[in-house]
């Protein structure tokens, strides 16, 4: 199947020259463009989640060879989550390429966080199948290389080091409390306190919740504890 002008530069983008335009095709169609006569990209991505899983798995491994599996799971977590394949979607312009229902187009789907992060799983599926394991698995390595490389620290959940360093002193567990919130209802952006008992806090500001905090907290341990 021929692609488009702009699916054959989103191709270029990634890497991958598809022999069939098919698997591409079906991989950028969000389930809101889904009917009787056109699949959507679900069972893809279900696929394409277990093939970066399996090339993260083994990068990580040769990474750091003495790495313990408890160092390893939270360095994987980090490279896989959905906020990685989103900033990855993010970076080649995947959003660009998504066929979307009107609703979802209206709503903003093109730049939300884990409608981006499923296309990715789905195109790394799509590759998968048209070229094998060891082409899909270059194309990741090559878009997760700067995240590998620097998966140690992204690994560090901000929250538990926050929570650690304030147990550790005989304080409270921190709290999170959302102080502002702006943006349209289909992209809020959220801006999130990180508070010690004592008072000290910092805040962050993010496209979701879990984001804002996880912000809040990194920014709060680094005002604590500069070398953190």
């Amino acid at each position: 199947m021929k692609l488009s002008a702009d699916l054959r530069a989103f191709a270029a983008r990634l890497g991958h020259d598809f022999g069939r335009g098919s698997l591409l095709i079906e991989a950028v169609t969000h389930p809101s463009m889904s009917s009787a006569n056109r699949v959507d990209n679900q069972r893809l991505e279900f696929l394409g989640d277990r093939v970066l899983g399996l090339v993260m798995a083994e990068a990580l491994l040769a990474h750091d060879p003495s790495a313990a599996e408890g160092l390893l799971a939270p360095r994987f977590n980090a490279l896989v989550r959905k906020e990685a394949c989103a900033a990855i979607a993010r970076e080649i312009d995947l959003g660009a390429v998504l066929k979307l229902g009107r609703s979802e187009m209206l709503s903003g789907g093109r730049r939300k966080e884990a409608l981006l992060g499923d296309a990715m799983e789905a195109v790394i599926a799509a590759v998968y199948l048209d070229a094998g394991f060891e082409t899909a698995r270059s194309v990741i390595l090559i878009h997760w290389a700067t995240r590998l490389n620097a998966v140690e620290q992204d690994a560090r959940d901000a929250k538990t080091s926050l929570q650690e360093w304030a147990q550790a002193r005989g304080m409270a567990p921190p709290s999170y409390v959302e102080t502002a919130r702006s943006g349209p209802d289909h992209a809020p952006v959220f801006t999130i306190a990180a508070r010690l008992e004592n008072g000290t806090e910092q805040s962050a500001t993010a496209g979701s919740k879990r984001q804002a905090e996880q912000a809040a907290a990194k920014a709060l341990m680094k005002r604590l504890d500069p070398g953190a």
